[in-house]
């Protein structure tokens, strides 16, 4: 799985028949660091991507994203064209240095 923040909503109003009715949101993948002081910081990392969501994320949101073909088995129809989900929102993180 890969930890993402939601920085974006994307509209389609011509796509694939299988998507519509998907709620599709640009996400930014994070990673854990640390500062000088030790405390822990999730840093942006690599390129952003689109993933449906059915959960109900918000932007600015920390979220779970499932990628490839487990993207697709939470759907109702897993021959839906789509590489990233988002199956769970972070309601705490917690780390220890």
């Amino acid at each position: 799985m890969i930890l993402a923040r939601v920085i974006g909503n994307v509209w389609s109003t011509r796509k694939e028949e299988s998507l519509r009715g998907l709620k599709f949101l640009v996400v930014q993948p994070v990673t854990l660091s640390y500062q000088e002081d030790g405390t822990p910081k999730l840093r942006e990392f690599g390129n952003s991507l689109i993933a449906a969501d059915q959960i109900g994320a918000g932007e600015d949101e920390i979220v779970m994203i499932a990628s490839g073909s487990s993207a697709r088995q939470g759907l109702a129809n897993n021959n839906i064209p789509i590489d990233a989900t988002i199956v769970g929102i972070i309601d705490k993180e917690t780390f220890e240095a």
